[in-house]
């Protein structure tokens, strides 16, 4: 079951929230990133991945399809890429070897894999319109859920 930790960067703090809504939990249940590029954006994100989806449309992608969704899609706006609001993180299982994977697809790094204070190792990257993508590893593979 995904997680939802929300990270303030300036304080350095980890906090995972229950959010309540109508009596249940509210869930997540998609993650678009919107771009002027469709293709270019969710081909990135298929290789990283590692998914084919089947699709060259150029307005809607669906990159992944379970409970929380990652979408790539073009509005009609025109796009800044001056992202700084939001990052999108991924769980892998070895985070050195994600790393020399990155490095080998020759992507902008920003941060090279580090322990962080809760636990988590993280290391950071650009991705085509300059969205910052974390990839994180627990130790022991200990994974924090939210309990429903």
């Amino acid at each position: 079951m995904p997680s939802l930790i929300l990270y303030n960067e300036k304080i350095d703090v980890l906090l995972i929230e229950k959010l309540k809504f109508c009596g249940g939990i509210m869930r997540i249940g998609e993650v678009g990133l919107l771009t002027n590029d469709v293709i270019r954006l969710a081909n990135f994100y298929k290789l990283l991945l590692g998914i084919d989806n089947g699709s060259d449309n150029d307005v809607h992608q669906t990159i992944l399809a379970e409970e929380t969704m990652l979408t790539v899609y073009n509005d009609g706006s025109v796009k800044n890429n001056a992202n700084q609001n939001m990052c999108i993180a991924f769980t892998v299982k070895d985070i050195d070897v994600e790393y020399e994977r990155i490095v080998n697809m020759g992507i902008e790094i920003i941060e090279k894999p580090i322990i962080r204070p809760w636990g988590a190792k993280n290391m950071s990257f650009y991705d085509p319109d300059r969205n910052v993508v974390y990839l994180r590893s627990f130790r022991g593979e200990q994974i924090v859920t939210i309990d429903s």
